[in-house]
């Protein structure tokens, strides 16, 4: 694995096995009470321009079990805010802690930061991309499914950070997916071109929620309206219209397809109450899945490892 995760394409077959070996042992560990302090020392700066439940909560309860200490930085409380540059945040930050965690809005302010550190920097999300928990998804769809290859993962809704990231794991691995988008809210045009010609088990784009579930073994969706979005709010409702995953939708997937979403939830618009809370969801069981595949990633990057 390379010195920092800024994306799931830089990950080859190797370290998907990696982490989620090392995620299963570390949750294994918790729940049987067992410490295991391998970061013990270790400090992660938390940095973020975007605010969070999930990622936040996971990266600091994460660092904590195995040992370290987090820190939580905002833009406002370091110099960012007032201007310095993100090479020389980056350059001195690195003399102070063992990694650091960027959770914000562009893409190529975490590869900046990248560049700069010589600690491991982990994209904890950005407008682009969310590595992390397209990660913990997988890992989850292993535990439920006992494996993802040859399976069908259908996405309904805004081609966005999520839906690009699924791209990029398609890319990767042996599964279908099949994305549901209305026009004008397409993934990213080059994550997309390049999905589709590497994709090893194939990557469809489609416009009808239907065809893309039909058949699916995973059934994904998420909010119409992300961080930052909030004033397209109402023009999203309106576009996204027919594309909320609810149990007519979820009839054309297999009998035993089981449904996705990162959180937070938007009942009664993209999803439905009773699809996300019903038999067939494991939604919760994917958010506590971000602690330990967060863990698997943390320790190894911050144990040691390949320079850049």
């Amino acid at each position: 694995m390379k010195k920092d995760l800024l994306s799931i394409y830089d990950l080859d077959a190797d370290d998907f096995s990696e982490i989620w070996k090392r995620a299963e042992m570390l949750k294994n560990l918790l729940r049987r009470g067992i410490a295991h302090d391998s970061l013990r020392g270790k400090t992660l700066g938390m940095l973020f321009d975007k605010s969070s439940t999930r990622t936040r909560l996971s990266f600091e309860a994460g660092i904590h079990q195995l040992g370290g200490a987090g820190i939580f930085l905002s833009r406002r409380d370091i110099q960012l805010g007032r201007g310095e540059p993100v090479s020389d945040t980056a350059r001195v930050m690195s003399r102070y802690i063992d990694g650091i965690m960027i959770r914000t809005f562009d893409q190529a302010m975490v590869e900046e930061f990248a560049r700069h550190a010589t600690i491991p920097v982990i994209n904890g999300l950005t407008d682009l991309l969310h590595p992390c928990q397209v990660l913990s998804d997988l890992f989850t769809i292993v535990e439920k499914k006992g494996g993802y290859e040859g399976l069908k993962i259908a996405y309904v809704g805004d081609g966005n950070n999520m839906t690009n990231s699924w791209i990029n794991a398609a890319a990767r691995l042996p599964f279908h997916l099949s994305i549901a988008c209305p026009e004008g809210y397409d993934p990213d045009e080059s994550i997309l071109g390049r999905g589709i010609r590497e994709a090893k088990e194939g990557i469809e784009l489609l416009r009808i929620p239907g065809d893309a579930v039909s058949g699916a073994d995973v059934v994904y969706t998420d909010v119409w309206a992300s961080m930052g979005q909030e004033a397209e709010q109402e023009e999203r409702r309106v576009a996204f219209q027919g594309y909320q995953v609810d149990e007519i939708l979820l009839r054309r997937a297999k009998a035993d397809a089981i449904v996705m979403h990162c959180l937070p939830a938007h009942r009664g618009e993209e999803i439905a109450a009773g699809v996300i809370d019903g038999p067939r969801s494991v939604v919760i069981d994917q958010a506590e899945n971000r602690l330990h595949v967060q863990k698997a990633i943390m320790e190894i990057l911050m144990s040691g490892g390949d320079e850049k």
